[in-house]
């Protein structure tokens, strides 16, 4: 999950495992090297990247037990897995013949699906080898059993390794499988336990404790100004706005008359609100958004929660009402569908999209979740791709969150970009500082960077000004993920070769995500008191961003007659320099910016005390928001003529 609000979240991840949860490399398993296919038993084929890259030989503590249980998935590749990859392109690409020829679910099933043979053929082989299948579904068989039998289906050796504090299983050799299956299954997660845990039935527990922002605010952007603060960058600053809402984000974007009307968007996440549809009504009444229609606004939720606590379920709420309220705030006629996953594991979220991918539950998805590159294993690379293929031939897109971290170096040491942001089949949406002046008229964007100083004791200056990195929109050049052909000619040489090689760069498109220019949204939580009730408060990060480019998408599909766009990306760099797009740099002014901020030191209220602080914009670690494609803001947001554009091809 990513979200920020206030000074209490800069990137929240509820519960993401750095070593489970959310890893991502975006292309399909590679066939193994020489040196790697040297170990491979003969007569099988293996799997590349199931042997992590922290399972090293001075890691090695010895052989795991025998007696210990193995629980993995063994996704089916299909029957044809290089033509679901040519076609999800050929579907996709304005200038492709097959442009827009979108197959039904049924109709992918049966082209691109496992047939029964196969699924027959791979649950014997396993079965054969003494694991117990525990489930299946069209993508996959799920197997249990002891290491002896686990070691005898994948062809490898399991052993312990050492990884941080911990010791975890792992593949001592990338897994194989027999070649008589020809090719029948894609890869297969679950081989090493990082980390291992027991999994249970769960309630959902209550919402976290409130939050609230102290204010003075401005309603719109420079309304008002901290006139008895210090000056910033030689001059009197605004107060941060109170929140966004519809009204102004609709004007930002181009909306016009267009509502989403006849469009569905769906939403993941993990878990779910227990009160999201009375804190979506309640917030459309107060803020101006269109009442919701009977059935406008559905759920599709599992049978059981799992991980609760690891995770911190009461975090993701938050994380669905905005999603949902930034999403009917642009596109108040679209119908949604949020999708909850049963945790924030790969397996429970791949679940989820599966889900919108096999009922065709709508044509446009956004997801604000995700984890950083580092953390990525090629063998769920394969898998997300997958899924992210069938929905392109589908003519479903779907929409990532960049990140909240910038370049990531503040927050782990290392120059990355986030997944599955990353993947050549997702849109990334950036971040940027949105003002909005009176009459909803838009004044600029930044690249969304936010340096932090706080006031002096005496309150005459800025202490360290201009301060601290806090947060940023995530972008970059992936290390793993080769350019994708629609980048090609648009992104600049020396950000797709920043890494060596000619790499993906993220992101693709961008909308606002500074928590200091953010979205007002509403939401029951814990009260001091202990007792629930509705507040609203202001919320930022490319959790936003996501949704909201989701509505403008809707706005977009709904002016082409409700004909799905699909997998957006090609379509929105063929459209590049057009005008149909913002062009966000970090001085749009010519001159260094900043909000000032007075937030509740508890974050609910005055009891102990205020904090002040000025918030410069347009500072996002080493990324910079620059004229044409940069990797803060990607081409640019949507600006009027936008939602139109679609009408055609370019």
């Amino acid at each position: 999950m990513r979200s920020t609000r206030g000074t209490r979240r800069t990137r929240t991840r509820a519960g993401l495992s750095v070593a489970a949860t959310l890893p991502l490399l975006a292309g399909a398993l590679a066939l193994a090297s020489p040196a790697a296919q040297a170990d491979t038993p003969s007569g099988r084929d293996t799997l590349s990247g199931t042997k992590p890259l922290w399972a090293t030989g001075s890691a090695d503590r010895g052989a795991t037990p025998d007696g210990n249980t193995v629980r993995a998935r063994v996704y089916l590749a299909g029957r044809d897995a290089k033509g679901l990859a040519a076609y999800a392109r050929a579907v996709s690409d304005p200038s492709s013949a097959s442009y827009g020829r979108y197959l039904s679910a049924k109709e992918a099933q049966a082209r691109f699906g496992a047939t029964k043979q196969q699924k027959t053929e791979v649950t014997q082989w396993l079965e054969a080898a003494g694991l117990t299948v525990t489930g299946s579904t069209d993508h996959y068989i799920s197997v249990s059993g002891d290491v002896a039998a686990a070691e005898k289906a994948f062809g490898t050796r399991m052993h312990d390794f050492a990884k941080g504090k911990h010791t975890y299983r792992a593949p001592a050799t990338a897994a194989s499988v027999p070649a008589a299956l020809n090719g029948a299954v894609l890869t297969v997660t679950g081989l090493d336990s990082a980390p291992h845990k027991a999994t249970k039935k769960d309630e959902l527990p209550p919402p976290d404790a409130v939050f609230r922002n102290a204010g003075p605010f401005s309603s719109y952007y420079g309304s008002k100004t901290a006139k008895t603060l210090p000056d910033a960058y030689g001059t009197k600053i605004p107060y941060a706005v109170k929140g966004y809402t519809g009204k102004q984000l609709r004007a930002a974007y181009g909306a016009g008359k267009a509502t989403g009307k006849g469009v569905r968007v769906a939403i993941t996440d993990a878990y779910a609100s227990p009160t999201i549809a009375e804190d979506a009504a309640v917030y459309a009444a107060r803020n101006g958004d269109a009442k919701y229609a009977k059935g406008q606004l559905e759920q599709v939720l599992p049978a059981d929660y799992t991980k609760t606590e690891e995770c911190g379920a009461s975090g993701w709420y938050g994380e669905e009402t905005l999603d949902v309220e930034a999403v009917h705030a642009v596109a108040p006629k679209a119908d949604i569908t949020y999708v909850g996953a049963s945790s924030c594991y790969d397996d429970d979220l791949l679940d989820s999209l599966h889900t919108i991918v096999d009922k065709h539950l709508a044509d446009i998805v956004s997801n604000s979740w995700g984890d950083v590159e580092a953390n990525q294993t090629p063998e769920l690379a394969a898998a997300y791709d997958q899924v992210f293929q069938l929905g392109a031939i589908e003519g479903i897109g779907f929409y990532f969150s960049s990140g909240d971290a910038g370049d990531n170096v503040d927050s782990t040491g290392t120059k990355q970009v986030d997944t599955p942001a990353n993947s050549a089949w997702v849109t990334a949406v950036g971040g940027t500082s949105l003002a909005v002046g009176k009459h909803e008229k838009y004044q600029w964007e930044t690249g969304w960077g936010t340096l932090k100083a706080d006031l002096s004791a005496d309150g005459k200056s800025w202490k360290d000004f201009p301060g601290g990195y806090t947060s940023g929109a995530g972008g970059g050049t992936s290390r793993t993920v080769p350019q994708p052909f629609y980048q090609k000619g648009i992104v600049p040489n020396a950000l797709a070769k920043a890494n060596g090689g000619v790499n993906r760069v993220v992101p693709d498109i961008a909308a606002v995500a500074d928590p200091n220019t953010g979205f007002l949204v509403g939401q029951t939580q814990t009260l001091p008191d202990g007792s629930l009730g509705y507040d609203e408060y202001r919320i930022g990060g490319t959790s936003l961003a996501a949704p909201v480019i989701a509505g403008v998408q809707a706005l977009a599909q709904q002016n082409r007659g409700g004909r799905a766009i699909g997998f957006a990306n090609p379509a929105i760099y063929d459209r590049y320099g057009t005008g149909i797009y913002h062009d966000v740099t970090d001085h749009p002014t010519k001159h260094d910016l900043a909000v000032a901020r007075v937030d509740f030191a508890n974050g609910a209220d005055a009891a102990d005390g205020l904090l002040t602080s000025v918030r410069s914009l347009g500072k996002d670690a080493s990324l910079k928001a620059v004229r044409g494609y940069d990797d803060v803001t990607g081409v640019g947001s949507p600006a009027p003529g936008y939602v139109s554009s679609f009408r055609r091809h370019h």
